[in-house]
Order: structure tokens, then C-alpha cells, then sequence
């Protein structure tokens, strides 16, 4: 994908010099284009932009990740009770105050075979702001919450809104985590019409296919009803970040 980007803006850059060489208008277009490039790189964490997340699972079968972010949260253990019957593994990024307010139900997901990304501690607003230090900070306090209740490690990190830029990239590295994003973002906390959402997924599923869901919402749970029901159907096998790192280590 961000080569494809690189091809395009090479491209309109080609067409504008051709058009505008030597006017005020080429400097003011080369500033536009530039800022225009950051900010979508920023904001689509499949461009692969500020970092090489991992966005997709590269197989030939039909199987997908199911993942879930801002939790845990009160609505996470029907979550649980539905993936527990059927017998489905997912990825939870969880928020370490989240955790800290519900430290049973985090003690639960990972006792029921779930794997546990970093989903920073605060899930500020203002992430695309912060300093370097300060992202360090949130994955790091992240991470003792996660050890203290949990009792385990994680490598992986999800940054909160997909934002990425060289401040996040350098905690990222700094941390030494392995940044997870999706191909399929199911806009759940925004889409208000369950169909909706429903379709959404369903539409841009693939092999190898990494769903972005969040364990917070009673909307959110009822699509997944309807969304395990047709990877029934449609014979879809799942896996974690937990299982897809080992096995490409293993390869």
C-alpha cells in the first residue's frame, strides 16, 4: 500500500511540474501534497507509513483474527461467553486503566486462552501529540499493569485510533513491541445501525483477514453474534496474534 502511495504522488508530482514549472503555484502544491501525505499516513495505519504494523495474516486458507480494543470493559465477559461457546480465540488490546478497573475480567480473558496486546495505558486523545518520552510511558505503564494483574508479557501494541508518526515509531522501537493494526476496521464505535456494521465486515473479509471490533458496547456484541454465525457458514477458521507470530517463527 505505501508503495502504491509513493507511485501516485510520483506521478501527480510529474503531472503538476510539467503544468506549473517555475510558478509560486508548484511550491504552494509541493507543500500541500507533503502535508496531505503525513496526515494520511498518520490516520490509515495500513499504509504502513511511520511503521510496518502487521495488518494482515498472509495464508491461502480461510482464516481470520478476531480483535477487540478499549476493554476490558462491563460488557467484555458476554463477549467471553459467546467466543467460550463457540469454542473461538481471540485478541484483546486492553487499556491499562481499564484493566486496573477491572482487574477479574482481565484475569479471566487470559485464563480462557485469549491472547493480550498493549493498548497504552490512558488511550488518550491527544496520542498523535504526545512526545516520544510520553508514549514510552503509556506502553510502558501499560505493561506493569498487564504483568501486575495478569501475571504475563506482551509484545504487542495497538496504537489507540491506528495513529502512527515517527514519535509513536520511536516508542514503538524503544519498547521493542510489534505494532498490530487490521485490513478490515468495522467503524463500530461510530456506525450506530448493527446491519450496518454487519456489512461492513462481511464485505471486506478475506483469507488472512485482521477485524477490528471493541469489546464496549451491547451494538457491538450483537454484530458478533451475527458474525461468528457466518464464518460458521462460510467455514472460516480463527487465530490470535499469539498464534500467527509462533507459527511464522516456526516457518
Amino acid at each position: 500500500m505505501k508503495y502504491y502511495l509513493f507511485i501516485l504522488l510520483y506521478l501527480f508530482w510529474n503531472s503538476f511540474i510539467y503544468v506549473f514549472n517555475g510558478s509560486i503555484w508548484m511550491y504552494i502544491f509541493c507543500f500541500g501534497l507533503f502535508s496531505a501525505t503525513v496526515i494520511w499516513g498518520s490516520f490509515d495505519i495500513q499504509l504502513k507509513y511511520f511503521i510496518n504494523s502487521i495488518t494482515q495474516k498472509r495464508t491461502k486458507i480461510k482464516e481470520i483474527a478476531l480483535t477487540f480494543d478499549d476493554g476490558p470493559t462491563e460488557f467484555t465477559p458476554k463477549f467471553l461467553d459467546l467466543l467460550k461457546e463457540k469454542n473461538i480465540k481471540a485478541t484483546f488490546f486492553c487499556i491499562g486503566k481499564r484493566i486496573e478497573k477491572y482487574p477479574k475480567i482481565f484475569q479471566r480473558i487470559i485464563a480462557e486462552g485469549h491472547s493480550i496486546g498493549n493498548h497504552t495505558y490512558s488511550h488518550s486523545n491527544n496520542t498523535g501529540f504526545l512526545s516520544s518520552s510520553k508514549m514510552i510511558e503509556e506502553i510502558e505503564k501499560c505493561d506493569e499493569v498487564i504483568s501486575k494483574i495478569g501475571n504475563i508479557k506482551t509484545n504487542f501494541y495497538r496504537p489507540p485510533f491506528g495513529v502512527t508518526n515517527p514519535n509513536i515509531a520511536k516508542a514503538i522501537k524503544k519498547t521493542q513491541k510489534k505494532s498490530i493494526g487490521w485490513n478490515v476496521r468495522s467503524l463500530d464505535t461510530v456506525i450506530d445501525n448493527e446491519k450496518k456494521i454487519y456489512n461492513r465486515i462481511t464485505k471486506n473479509l478475506n483469507k488472512g483477514s485482521i477485524i477490528l471490533l471493541h469489546d464496549t458496547s451491547e451494538k457491538t456484541y450483537n454484530v458478533l453474534v451475527e458474525l461468528l454465525l457466518f464464518l460458521e457458514r462460510e467455514k472460516y477458521s480463527t487465530f490470535t496474534m499469539d498464534s500467527m507470530i509462533n507459527s511464522t517463527n516456526n516457518d
